[in-house]
């Protein structure tokens, strides 16, 4: 398919900040996922789905944010920035994976709660250490200096002015840091 036209006064939609960083994290969410699909420490089931193309990025959603104490339906679409329907969905994929499970929250019988199963705790472990080699490749591709700047650069702007109280998953102010 040949590539859009742009005029010369549309070209700042192409180039606008929000525009790169969309690019940016699909483009690492997808180099994540193919890091998966490779990876011996990967449970085989899913990495095959992974190198099928069958998994999503969405999927990631639920592996950034849910902890690993379990948390419910409407706290993990909150720490994910979607609906409660959208997270709904994906976590039945998930289930349907064995990658989390549905149990009785102790707070409040009426209430269940989603936490990873062995398998989806074996993901994990596979998606840090894919995220920690695309990191390393983020950092060889534009150098250490550029890629501590983009770091502090999204640190901040995340945070914006109202930092968020600890244990929200997107403040990246409490961010467990690697040495």
């Amino acid at each position: 398919m040949p590539p859009l036209s742009y005029g010369p006064d549309e070209r700042w939609r192409l180039t606008h900040l929000g525009r790169l960083l969309g690019h940016a994290r699909r483009r690492f969410d997808e180099r994540v996922l193919e890091l998966m699909a490779h990876s011996p420490q990967a449970p085989l089931a899913l990495s095959n789905l992974a190198a099928r193309a069958q998994i999503s990025a969405a999927i990631v959603h639920i592996t950034r944010h849910l902890p690993l104490g379990g948390a419910r339906l409407n706290e993990l679409a909150h720490s994910a920035g979607m609906s409660k329907q959208a997270m709904g969905d994906l976590v039945d994929q998930c289930v349907a994976w064995g990658l989390v499970r549905r149990e009785p929250d102790p707070r409040d019988a009426r209430a269940r709660r989603i936490v990873f199963t062995p398998t989806g705790l074996d993901w994990l472990q596979a998606f840090r250490r894919a995220v920690q080699q695309a990191e390393a490749e983020f950092r060889a591709a534009v150098g250490e200096a550029v890629a501590a700047v983009v770091l502090l650069g999204l640190e901040a702007y995340a945070d914006g002015d109202d930092p968020a109280p600890p244990g929200r998953a997107y403040n990246v102010r409490h961010r467990d840091r690697a040495p």
